[in-house]
């Protein structure tokens, strides 16, 4: 079995940038294509290599990934998911990561970073919890470690 084999299969053949999913028999020349993205940009990272479709690997280049909020949600000063993903994987602990409107707001934001962290982070264990606080709704992450 091939490297790109192991790592699709690890990864549910779901890009890791984009969270889309990608498709096993397209060519790995293709744009929506599977590619191994070694992650060299973070050197600590626990899985060393993730699936991502050839666009999105080859879009990111050297440069530090962002990982895209949905449209759909409403939130305020969403954090960078790739940097809250790498201090809860290395510290655990809790993040405020959004402020939202509403509390239906918020509690969509939570359920989606839960969802999508589990992707992101395979292996990490995140809650989320919705707060209220001044006139607005917090939306936190964390980890059982602290």
């Amino acid at each position: 079995m091939s490297l790109l084999e192991d790592v699709a299969r690890r990864d549910n053949w779901r890009c890791w940038v984009c969270d889309e999913p990608v498709d096993a028999n397209m060519s790995v020349n293709d744009a929506r294509g599977p590619s191994v993205d070694s992650r060299t940009a973070d050197k600590k990272a626990k899985v060393a290599e993730r699936l991502a479709h050839r666009a999105c690997n080859s879009r990111k280049g050297a440069v530090k990934v962002t990982i895209a909020w949905p449209d759909r949600l409403r939130v305020v000063e969403p954090a960078p998911l790739i940097t809250v993903a790498e201090r809860l994987e290395r510290k655990g602990g809790r993040e405020l990561v959004a402020r939202c409107p509403s509390k239906k707001d918020a509690q969509e934001a939570a359920d989606w970073l839960v969802d999508r962290f589990s992707r992101l982070v395979p292996g990490l264990p995140v809650t989320a919890s919705v707060e209220a606080g001044g006139g607005q709704f917090l939306v936190a992450l964390a980890t059982g470690r602290r």
